[in-house]
C-alpha cells in the first residue's frame, strides 16, 4: 500500500487544507501526521511540546510518517518539521511527494503573527524564516513536485496537485 500522494511544506503553506480539498475531489481518504500523533497522545502537538519537548515529539512524528506511508493508500499531509528525520525522509523515497512552497510574508499572513504553532513562539516573523531557511533544501529533496502556494488560494493549488498527480500515473 502506498499514499496516491504526500504534501510537504512548512507552516502556512497549506498542508492540510489542501489534502483535504484533494481527498474531496478525488474521492480518497485524507490522513494528517500531526492529527495522528495528537490521536495516539490524547493531546494536541503544542501540549506534547511543553510538556515532553520537541525531541519526544519527533520520534512520535517519525513513528506516524512511518505508519501512515505503509498503511493510508490515499492523501497524506505530513507535519512541517517531518523532513528533519533522515528516518522520515528516506520512507518518502519512490512515493509522489508535492512541496508546497510558501515566501515569508504569504506564510506570516496564513499563520498569522500570534501563531499557537510550538516552534513560532516568540518572534513569528524570525522563527518562521529559520524554519523556511533551514528546511525548504529538505522538503525540495524529497519532493517530486514543487507547487509555489504564495498567489494561490488552497482549491488553486488543490487543483495543481491533481494535475500533477494525473499525469503522473
Amino acid at each position: 500500500m502506498s499514499p496516491l500522494v504526500v504534501f510537504v511544506g512548512p507552516p502556512g503553506a497549506g498542508k492540510s487544507t489542501v489534502a483535504e480539498i484533494v481527498g474531496q475531489r478525488l474521492g480518497v481518504g485524507v490522513r494528517d501526521t500531526d492529527q495522528d500523533v495528537e490521536a495516539s497522545e490524547g493531546v494536541s502537538v503544542q501540549d506534547i511540546f511543553i510538556d515532553h519537548g520537541e525531541a519526544h515529539f519527533r520520534t512520535l512524528e517519525e513513528k506516524a510518517v512511518a505508519a501512515a506511508l505503509a498503511e493510508h493508500d490515499g492523501v497524506v499531509s505530513l507535519g512541517g518539521g517531518a523532513v528533519l528525520s533522515p528516518a522520515s525522509r528516506a520512507a518518502l523515497a519512490g512515493h509522489r511527494v508535492i512541496f508546497l512552497d510558501v515566501g515569508l510574508a504569504a506564510a506570516i499572513r496564513r499563520v498569522g503573527m500570534n501563531s499557537g504553532r510550538p516552534l513560532l513562539l516568540g518572534n513569528v516573523r524570525t522563527q518562521l524564516k529559520n524554519l523556511l531557511d533551514q528546511r525548504r533544501v529538505l522538503y525540495r529533496d524529497v519532493a517530486r513536485f514543487t507547487i509555489q502556494t504564495d498567489d494561490l488560494d488552497a482549491a488553486q493549488v488543490a487543483e495543481k496537485a491533481i494535475t500533477l498527480i494525473e499525469e503522473d500515473r
